[in-house]
């Protein structure tokens, strides 16, 4: 049985896709305003928003009552003629970013039986970042008895030439507009029969025990496996490789792809007694003998500023800064934050007098070897591009 292949896929037929598509459902969670223009920019009309609970409204909306607005949209858009269906087929994606840059994927279904996300997993599919428990039971609760499933869900592929994702399919074009609240443009052709299968092939020819890495969407991963151990006891062993919840879509990025983009998440200590945090870090870090492999981390407190060379790995790195900031917020109080870039990292440190770490920015070609070798980095090791650049939900795939 093949890791990644094709699916019955279900496309918006009627649709105004610029309404339709909505971003992944864990984005600008402390932002409820986007997810209230996002409501204003579907109008009302068919759309994924309907069919997903963004995560800014945890703790603020009744998630009983949102999950059964979900199911209801779902079943409305099932059985409405909202969807057609792309048989047996994939989809290959080219997005153009905000930026510009144009990433290309490749949409299709996921064997859950070759994914484990736990620390020493040696399946076929990894987790890349730690898996954080307390977020998978809202997402299983939506999962488990919704009738349809919708990717926001990236997984890499290491293919330094790249030639497995195809540049062009001869299957017809799918989808091509521009998606909502400045997300760029996307546009999606059928790859199916021959070229799908040669497509495919080169995916096996991939080779080693492990061949696929989580980029985003982990935890919705992780919820679709959780789901499908739910239902697996119930289903009779020779119907499990044809069984619907086996599978998850996802989209398939080489992770060589030049728009692919790697941003550190920086440390911020809010709120302490900042005065002894350099000298802290001078403590927790180890620093490199001359000429020794090292990356660099700069600390940043009362005004001053400290620059290490660091002999760690990225994720051994997170680990002591982790461990660095839960001990001195043990010893002086304060506030942890994760923090996307660094000007908003050193305005942190300026303006509010915050304790600040700014790590370094993760290798493309460390990733595969690492995870592999380690296992997963920390959480919050290292984002995918900026919060825009991330997958909206578009393709369908029904999971009942």
């Amino acid at each position: 049985m093949r890791v990644f292949s094709t699916a019955d896929i279900l496309i918006p037929a009627e649709a105004d896709l610029r309404k339709w598509a909505c971003i992944a459902c864990d984005q600008f969670t402390s932002e409820p305003e986007y997810w209230a223009e996002a409501e204003r920019a579907a109008g009302g009309a068919p759309s994924a928003l309907n069919l997903i609970f963004p995560e800014a409204y945890i703790g603020v909306r009744d998630e009983a009552a949102s999950r059964g607005r979900i199911y209801a949209a779902m079943e409305e858009y099932l059985s409405g003629g909202v969807f057609r269906t792309v048989e047996d087929s994939l989809v290959y994606v080219e997005r153009t970013l905000p930026s510009g840059a144009v990433r290309r994927g490749l949409v299709g279904k996921l064997d859950l039986e070759c994914y484990d996300w736990s620390p020493g997993s040696r399946s076929a599919v990894r987790a890349t970042e730690g898996t954080i428990e307390s977020r998978l039971p809202a997402r299983v609760n939506v999962r488990r008895s919704a009738p349809l499933e919708m990717p926001h869900i990236m997984v890499f592929i290491d293919d330094p030439g790249g030639e497995i994702i195809p540049s062009a399919a001869g299957g017809g074009e799918l989808y091509d507009f521009e998606l909502m609240l400045g997300g760029g443009h996307i546009r999606g052709s059928r790859v199916c029969g021959k070229e799908a299968e040669r497509v495919l092939s080169r995916l096996d020819a991939l080779g080693g025990d492990f061949a696929y890495a989580m980029g985003d969407g982990n935890h919705s991963l992780a919820a679709a496996k959780r789901c499908w151990e739910e239902i697996r006891p119930s289903v009779p062993e020779d119907r499990r490789e044809e069984h619907p919840a086996r599978y998850a879509l996802v989209e398939l990025v080489n992770i060589h792809d030049s728009a692919v983009t790697f941003e550190p998440i920086h440390r911020a200590l809010l709120g302490t007694a900042a005065t002894d945090f350099l000298e802290a870090a001078r403590a927790a870090f180890p620093e490199a003998e001359e000429g020794e492999p090292c990356k660099p981390v700069t600390v940043l407190a009362g005004g001053e500023e400290l620059t290490l060379k660091v002999p760690l790995t990225l994720g051994e790195l997170v680990g002591v800064a982790d461990c660095l900031m839960a001990d001195y917020k043990a010893a002086f109080g304060g506030e942890p934050d994760y923090i996307h870039g660094e000007r908003e990292a050193r305005d942190l440190a300026e303006s509010r007098g915050a304790a600040v770490i700014l790590l370094p920015r993760l290798d493309k070609e460390e990733l595969f070897p690492s995870v592999a070798r380690f296992g997963p980095y920390p959480k919050k090791s290292f984002s995918i591009g900026e919060a825009r650049d991330k997958r909206y939900y578009l393709e369908c795939r029904r999971i009942r």
